[in-house]
């Protein structure tokens, strides 16, 4: 299931003709393909922060949807360029290097195909080694939007358990304690945005106006300890002051009104960075 609608993230920024050219290999191949951008501003190299931003956009697109996403450190090597079939019915091309993480984990893959790289790719670039996001992923997502070619026509399926993954860090509730980690940044705003559902405050009894005690650690070494209000909005509290939230995907966050959180406490992401809460009676 295909609706012409091709979207577009990788860490490749704005300065200069990257994305423009890979927008320029999917109009030839289809003039009339709707293309958006999911963002250009992943960190550089930086996989866990795209596959997560996959996760917050993936389901609000229709069924149908193709995504490139390129992130690709290991352009050039060894490693493999695949497509997926997720259950939300939904396509992404990307490397093999663990974008595929978060959408695998929430929403399930129907099927894998392995891109034949030396086939299926833009006529005239079997020299160019290390821009695949135009050469390899822009051009078959073209196609696969725009209904030239299927699923199975790009390569040879492989095994879903073949993907590479990242670790991923279950929440769980524990002896009065909800534990999870800081999967993503708010990143504009410094605001940190855990994997712990509004759903497991609830089972705590956690309700809004409580004092929460937050510990956040990195490899379970305490980088900060500190008793919060659990608010719905940051206007609830002064400028600089810290908070917990409910964000847009009803998981915690937790900020500073009006400045960083993540900077003013070099907080990062990932499954090494872990956070309690624990209500203070």
């Amino acid at each position: 299931m295909t609706n012409k609608q091709l979207v577009l993230q990788t860490d490749f920024g704005l300065g200069d003709g990257a994305v423009s050219a890979m927008y320029g290999v999917a109009k030839a191949v289809a003039t009339d393909l709707f293309i958006a951008d999911l963002t250009h501003e992943i960190s550089p190299y930086n996989i866990w922060e795209g596959s997560y931003r996959l996760y917050q956009t993936l389901n609000y697109w229709p069924k149908g949807t193709v995504f490139v996403s390129v992130v690709d450190p290991g352009v050039g090597s060894e490693r493999k360029s695949v497509c997926a079939l997720t259950k939300s019915g939904h396509y992404i091309l990307t490397p093999d290097n663990g974008t595929l993480t978060h959408v695998a984990h929430y929403f399930g893959l129907v099927k894998v195909y392995r891109i034949d790289e030396n086939t299926r790719r833009l006529p005239d670039s079997a020299e160019s080694h290390t821009f695949h996001g135009r050469d390899v992923y822009a051009y078959n997502g073209a196609k696969l939007a725009s209904g030239q070619l299927t699923l199975a026509e790009l390569g040879q399926e492989i095994s879903r358990s073949e993907l590479t993954t990242l670790p991923l860090l279950e929440p769980t509730l524990k002896n009065e304690q909800i534990s999870g980690m800081v999967d993503i940044l708010d990143v504009r705003f410094g605001s940190l945005w855990t994997n712990i559902s509004l759903q497991l405050l609830k089972e705590l009894k956690i309700k809004r106006g409580d004092l929460i005690l937050v510990t956040i650690s990195f490899k379970e070494k305490e980088v900060y300890r500190a008793k919060l209000p659990f608010v719905r909005s940051f206007a609830e509290v002064s400028v600089n002051a810290p908070l917990l939230y409910i964000n847009s995907l009803l998981n915690v966050g937790i900020a500073l009104n009006q400045a960083s959180f993540s900077a003013a406490y070099h907080i990062e992401t990932g499954s090494d960075w872990t956070v309690t809460l624990q209500k203070v009676e």
